[in-house]
């Protein structure tokens, strides 16, 4: 999975490498770190 540190915040989905299924990526950067990173199972 790669970020792209230029966007500060961001939201998006992406579906799981290995079982297909969509998952919620949310990852937050400052000053280029990641400062927070969650992922959260969109599966219904």
């Amino acid at each position: 999975m790669l970020l792209d540190a230029s966007i500060s915040e961001q939201t998006y989905i992406e579906d799981c490498e290995v079982c297909c299924n969509p998952m919620e990526i949310s990852a937050m950067f400052k000053a280029n770190e990641l400062i927070a990173f969650e992922v959260r199972s969109l599966e219904q």
